[in-house]
């Protein structure tokens, strides 16, 4: 099980001006890729004239990430998604989005003003966002009865826990994250609740 890492509290913008371009840094967390995607469509609708939107992210550990992936949107290649993951890589922080839109002010700013100004923009904005540490979870599969559900939902509430996913059948049958601190009182719960329980991935 990976250790706990930092990543971003919650979302955060901020904006830098070079030479009458505005260059405008967005930070969230995401834990896939399709997140990435969906953050991606609300910065272009909520900049719609903007010139390039352009972006670096990273799932996963720092140093080890599980994913990584950056866009220049347009910009000349390696000018704007390299040097945005370049800075979030430096950060030691993982699960993170960073998207810059710009506004093109029409100076040009040649490629090392564009890489300067996309990285600058990129440490703004990271090194403004509070950080939360991601605890390592571990998930399990669990069967109990109907009646039994909701002392689940009260524990995960009461522990960090999420519920996952629930089948109903003759019984219901769950799957939970737990974090890995939490395993043995989860466990405990489970003995005093009489749940069959087995782990699915630490």
């Amino acid at each position: 099980m990976s250790k706990d890492y930092p990543i971003p509290a919650g979302f955060l913008e901020r904006e830098l001006e070079v030479k009458k371009s505005r260059f405008i840094a967005r930070v969230l967390p995401v834990s896939d890729r399709e997140q990435v995607k969906q953050a991606v469509a609300e910065a272009r609708q909520a900049y719609p004239d903007a010139r390039h939107v352009c972006w670096g992210y990273q799932i996963g550990r720092p140093g080890a990430a599980a994913e990584a992936g950056m866009s220049d949107d347009g910009e000349p290649s390696g000018t704007a998604g390299k040097p945005i993951l370049s800075v979030i890589q430096h950060k030691d922080m993982g699960d993170v989005a960073v998207i810059v839109v710009r506004y093109f002010g029409g100076i040009k700013l040649g490629a090392g003003g564009l890489v300067r100004a996309y990285a600058g923009a990129a440490e703004l904005v990271l090194s403004a966002v509070e950080r939360r540490i991601a605890q390592a979870m571990s998930v399990w599969r669990l069967s109990l009865a109907f009646s039994q559900e909701q002392p689940l939902r009260h524990w995960c509430d009461q522990m960090q826990g999420e519920v996952l996913q629930v089948d109903y059948g003759v019984g219901v049958v769950a799957q939970v994250a737990v974090p890995v601190a939490a395993v043995p009182d989860f466990q405990a719960f489970c003995d005093a609740q009489r749940m069959d329980y087995s782990v699915v991935s630490n």
